[in-house]
């Protein structure tokens, strides 16, 4: 799959790294604001399972 990614993008060995630098921000920018707070609510983080007894 990278290779695919790789071999399609233009220009040069830079430019293709400056590209893909580029691509991985927006996807890990677009994780952290779109996607992660839409889950939140669905994962169970905030289950607690243990009280704050003494338990002595």
């Amino acid at each position: 799959m990278y290779g695919w990614i790789w071999r399609h993008l233009p220009g040069n060995a830079w430019v293709r790294a400056t590209i893909s630098l580029v691509l991985s921000l927006a996807v890990v920018y677009a994780l952290f604001q779109y996607v992660f707070p839409w889950a939140e609510p669905l994962l169970p983080f905030n289950d607690v399972t243990v009280d704050g007894g003494t338990g002595r």
